[in-house]
This record gives C-alpha cells, structure tokens and sequence, in this order.
C-alpha cells in the first residue's frame, strides 16, 4: 500500500469548494482515525453556512467522514494537535472570517476571495 502525507492522529480542517453561488458551505473539523494510500477516514464536527444569521451552524453531534486527498474538490488544512475540536467556533476577527478555539488557534478562512 502507498505512503499518506497524513498520518493517524492528525487534526484536520477541511472546506469542500462551492461550484456555484447558493451551493452549501460545508466545512468539517476531525481528527484522523484511519488512512489507506490516499483515502483517510475522521471524526470530528460539521459546520455549514446558515445564510439566514450569515454564520456557520456546528452539527451538534459529532461523525465520522470518509476522504480522498485525490478529490479537487476538498482544501484541507493541518491544524495543531493541541486544539481541541469541541471547543472550536466560526467567528469574525477584524472583518474576516475566522475559526478558532478562543485559545490561542485560529485559522482565517477565505474560499475564492470571499469572506464567508
């Protein structure tokens, strides 16, 4: 089987690409509990844009997704184990948006230039 870039363990953000206007915000946090070459499965929050009160909505419980570093359609970042994933929430910091833990992580989100 091929090496992973990722390794079980690691903590991840991952927003999938809008290809239109209205489609959905997904973005998801988890940590890594499997890889197999290029898929890895992991388990963490889904957060989707609630245009209604302009913010991200976390899913209150937590799941478990399946991935493909293969798929163009995901933009994935490494974020420091230290964070802890419940703790985490979308807020805007000096007019962008903004995911943090409030205690010290944060990680500026900007899809295609926009700030939601």
């Amino acid at each position: 089987m091929a090496d992973s870039v990722l390794a079980v363990g690691e903590k991840l953000h991952i927003m999938t690409r809008r290809l239109f206007a209205d489609d959905v915000h997904p973005h998801f946090v988890g940590e890594i509990s499997a890889v197999a070459g290029p898929l890895f499965k992991a388990q963490g929050y889904s957060f989707v844009f609630d245009s209604g009160t302009n913010s991200y909505v976390k899913h209150p419980k937590a799941r478990t997704r399946l991935f493909s570093l293969s798929d163009a359609g995901h933009i994935i970042t490494l974020i420091p184990q230290e964070v802890d994933l419940n703790s985490l929430e979308y807020r805007l910091v000096s007019g962008r948006l903004t995911i943090t833990d409030s205690r010290g992580f944060s990680l500026e989100i900007n899809e295609f230039g926009q700030s939601n």
